[in-house]
């Protein structure tokens, strides 16, 4: 097994609105915001090389909307999905499955694109298998009116028109599991685990319900180490403290309950945790201190494994 780092540029928030109740004064340490209190994030992809198989998670914002959409996110950077796969000397044809963490634009918007004659819209990995998780589908496809915007249906649609889409489901011995429920060969535990069995033997997931229902959180064997996707459950390495929470979830308080036993997990095993918005710290590893689970050492793939 390979591992490509796949970044797709750069995009910019309100700070405020990524770190909730947090203040300022205490978030810019991390994440210094400009004169429009707007900070710097990655979309940054993860790319995995299994024998036949060419696994993307999420693939960034994409190129589709038009300009008024863009002046809201201030794209920025050199980078884009088609030169970073280019540069692994892979394609967008190459890829086998695409795993979407969860709908929101900036994680499935490079998936779809214009076809042609511009009259409708196409996958641009005509290849792959377009994985997400069935219950996610649902509140995406019928969105509640706070997360209505970052559910754009020209992103989402067109994967289950292509009969491109298929589902990750809830364990069919728990089919609503709880928080609390781990899912993972049905044996209980901390947090609501479900088999990622469709993508490979290494790919588990840890399905979370405090930023957006059902996001689901790739955990990765590789090397004898994990590699857990953060998505959305951890932006960056600003958002490692329990209470640093974005303003963005539509469950803050659940978004606790999930945080907190995984971080000390994350701890306890020394999980790598890598980064889909951090624009400064691709990865990192955490530790328990007297304050709470603190960074212990930030790093990239490349450096932590030699490679």
């Amino acid at each position: 097994m390979k591992l490509h780092v796949i970044n797709t540029g750069n995009f910019k928030l309100d700070g405020g609105a990524m770190f909730g109740v947090v203040p300022k004064v205490l978030w810019s340490k991390t994440n210094p915001a400009d004169e429009n209190n707007l900070c710097n994030w990655a979309m940054r992809c993860l790319l995995i090389e299994d024998g036949k198989k060419l696994i993307l998670i999420d693939n960034g914002l994409g190129d589709k909307q038009d300009a008024k959409f863009f002046s809201h996110y201030y794209l920025n950077g050199d980078d884009s999905l088609e030169k970073s796969l280019n540069a692994t000397g892979f394609s967008t044809d190459d890829v086998t499955d695409m795993f979407l963490t969860h709908l929101h634009f900036d994680h499935c918007g490079g998936g779809i694109k214009y076809n042609k004659d511009r009259t409708g819209f196409e996958p641009v990995f005509k290849n792959a298998t377009y994985w997400s998780y069935s219950e996610h589908w649902e509140w995406a496809t019928n969105p509640n009116p706070r997360e209505k915007p970052s559910f754009i249906k020209e992103n989402i649609l067109p994967m289950q028109e292509s009969g491109q889409l298929k589902f990750i489901k809830p364990h069919p011995l728990y089919p609503s599991a709880p928080l609390g429920v781990r899912l993972e060969n049905g044996v209980g535990g901390e947090a609501e685990y479900i088999s990622g069995g469709e993508i490979g033997n290494f790919f588990s997931i840890l399905v979370t319900r405090g930023h957006t229902d059902a996001m689901m959180i790739p955990h990765i064997k590789y090397k004898g180490k994990t590699i857990v996707f953060m998505a959305d459950l951890l932006p960056s390495v600003g958002h490692i403290p329990l209470s640093y929470v974005m303003g963005y979830d539509t469950r803050p308080l659940l978004t606790l309950k999930e945080k907190e036993p995984f971080m000390n997990r994350a701890a306890d095993e020394e999980y790598i945790l890598f980064f889909e918005h951090d624009s400064v710290n691709e990865c990192c590893t955490v530790q328990c201190t007297e304050k709470g689970v603190r960074l212990k050492d930030a790093f990239t793939l490349k450096e932590y494994f030699g490679e």
